[in-house]
């Protein structure tokens, strides 16, 4: 197994890959303030029964369950155990934990990943011919191909629901699935509860054996439960950092790709991209003064409603 981890403006991305296959895809943005395992001080802000907020690194967290000690106006210090995002209805704050100490700062996508390789910021982009945009694509479209038929991926504020859709013989093309399934769970750190539909198996020997299937190909920990009469699975796995499918769907996401993409090119650049892409990287100056300094030459921002994802080129 190797890997590849990349320093761009705002943002740090890995690879974990076995030949041309991407295991595992990460992406951590430098503007979070809550990283997964920060240790620093936190004030108790309220409380209600066993649940309180605290205010740590210039955010909100929840702790739970809240010490019966630590009063409100204290501060003691805190782990984060669990990173913050959004299920699209709901904004769902980070979580701590009471922490022994030192203070410490989160460990770092390189810290992780030790023996991955580190891209520079010019020459080939070797983190999209491994295969990062192509993951990307999956994260934010929803769809997976394998072979003999296609996962579609919808999140829910509930779950992840994944459905299994494809021609032939429902039996190989329920065990290739489920195969392709727990590799796209690696592959997008998918965590919390995932229902997959596969499709409706006859017995309970071919269900025993997509069951089987299904469990020695997930990543560990996990629990589920069996495959029911109508192909149906729940999946339950820990949910501590976000997936890249809940990266994807946050603010600046689609300009820190840009910037990715954009600091290989030499001197002047352009970038065009949505109307609220621009508008992220305009109140982000800093960003756009890292990029310049990679690509030595001024960036100038163009909205455009019908850019799509984005585009750069030389100015």
């Amino acid at each position: 197994m190797s890997g590849l981890i990349e320093a761009a403006p705002g943002a740090v991305r890995a690879l974990e890959l076995a030949g041309e296959t991407v295991l595992a895809a990460h992406f951590c943005r430098l503007d979070d303030p809550l990283p997964l395992g920060l240790v620093a001080p936190a004030r108790l802000l309220a409380r209600a029964a066993r649940r309180a907020s605290v205010a740590i690194a210039g955010a909100e967290a929840l702790v739970e369950p809240a010490p019966a000690d630590w009063h409100v106006g204290q501060t003691r210090l805190a782990e984060v155990v669990r990173e913050a995002w959004s299920d699209g209805v709901r904004d769902k704050q980070a979580r701590v934990a009471v922490h022994g100490g030192p203070a410490q700062a989160a460990p770092t996508l390189a810290d992780r990943l030790p023996a991955a390789a580190p891209v520079p910021p010019h020459g080939p982009d070797r983190l999209a011919e491994a295969g990062w945009d192509a993951v990307v694509e999956e994260a934010l479209t929803g769809r997976i191909d394998f072979p003999g038929g296609r996962l579609l991926l919808a999140p829910t504020p509930a779950m992840l629901v994944i459905d299994v859709d494809g021609p032939g013989a429902v039996q190989p093309l329920a065990e290739a699935a489920a195969v392709a399934v727990a590799a796209a769970v690696r592959r997008l750190g998918l965590g919390g509860p995932i229902v997959v539909d596969f499709p409706t198996l006859g017995g309970r020997a071919a269900r025993a054996a997509l069951d089987a299937r299904l469990a020695e190909s997930l990543p560990v920990p996990f629990e589920k439960t069996a495959v029911n009469g109508f192909g149906l699975v729940q999946i339950i796995r820990p949910r501590t950092r976000r997936s890249l499918i809940d990266e994807a769907r946050r603010p600046g996401f689609a300009a820190l790709e840009l910037l990715r993409r954009a600091m290989r090119l030499v001197g002047p650049v352009n970038l065009t991209a949505a109307p609220g892409v621009i508008a992220w990287l305009e109140a982000r100056p800093a960003l756009l003064a890292e990029l310049a300094r990679l690509t030595g030459g001024a960036i100038t921002l163009e909205p455009h409603d019908g850019a799509g994802r984005g585009h750069v080129q030389p100015a």
